[in-house]
């Protein structure tokens, strides 16, 4: 069965259509508070990840970027530090996101460094062959539709492209995913509520973790969308992992 997380918002059971709209709406009302939330939530761990993530990529300043889901800027700043001359866009579903991602570049002095595009990454508005890097850091868990969001890649992908996702994942150790399942449930959603406002958003955002696929049922569904290479690697335990694959 393709997509089966498209019917689950969380622990909830929905349509599709229905999820993409509730997504939308929990990323409308984080978008102020989402940096400062991940400081929080990840006890400024998800700064590391990041890097990390940014590390694996080796960014060169002749490539074209595209990052899905890169809303407030975080991965986009660091591929454009490490190559200053790289051609980058931003691709969000969310267009408060977006403006939040906007105006942090404003701030840093990028005035026109980026494009800023609205959609879904399920039907991406670009041509085939089209960039060298395909980016997607903690958005395809929200994704409605992920084995067609893969494919996408696949198909915007250069041939030789990259794709790199960090994403969330499944601790394997027993006693250790214990630890984390108390932490999310109990910690995340009261720490929305206090600095947010918005304790649903952030129930729901530990509960997609749980309904994200397996580090290896991830794989998977990548190669089965014409991804080539596939791998993982965890970061601290899994809590989240780095998957990467390559267009032939």
């Amino acid at each position: 069965m393709q997509n089966p997380e498209s019917r689950q918002f969380g622990e909830k059971q929905v349509t599709p259509e229905e999820k993409t709209t509730l997504v939308r709406g929990v990323f409308d009302s984080v978008a102020d508070n989402y940096d400062i939330m991940n400081d929080l939530m990840s006890g400024g761990l998800h700064r590391l990840w990041k890097d990390s993530f940014v590390r694996r990529i080796r960014p060169k300043s002749n490539q074209k970027f595209l990052d899905v889901a890169g809303g407030t800027g975080d991965i986009a700043f660091r591929i454009k530090k490490k190559a200053p001359s790289a051609d980058i866009t931003v691709f969000d579903l969310n267009q408060n996101m977006l403006d939040v991602g906007r105006d942090r570049a404003i701030d840093k002095g990028w005035i026109d460094e980026f494009d800023w595009i609205t959609g879904n990454a399920a039907s991406l508005p670009f041509e085939d062959n089209s960039f060298h890097v395909y980016t997607i850091a903690f958005g395809l868990r929200n994704v409605t539709l992920i084995d067609e969001a893969l494919r996408e890649a696949a198909r915007v992908l250069k041939p030789g492209g990259r794709f790199f996702c960090l994403e969330f994942s499944h601790v394997r150790e027993p006693i250790l995913a214990k630890a984390y399942d108390l932490y999310s449930y109990n910690v995340i959603p009261r720490i929305g509520a206090a600095v947010a406002k918005d304790k649903e958003s952030y129930q729901y955002l530990v509960e997609s973790i749980r309904k994200f696929p397996k580090q290896e049922d991830l794989q998977a569904r990548m190669e089965a969308a014409g991804l080539k290479n596939c791998s993982f690697s965890n970061l601290s335990v899994g809590i989240v992992a780095i998957h990467s694959g390559i267009k032939a």
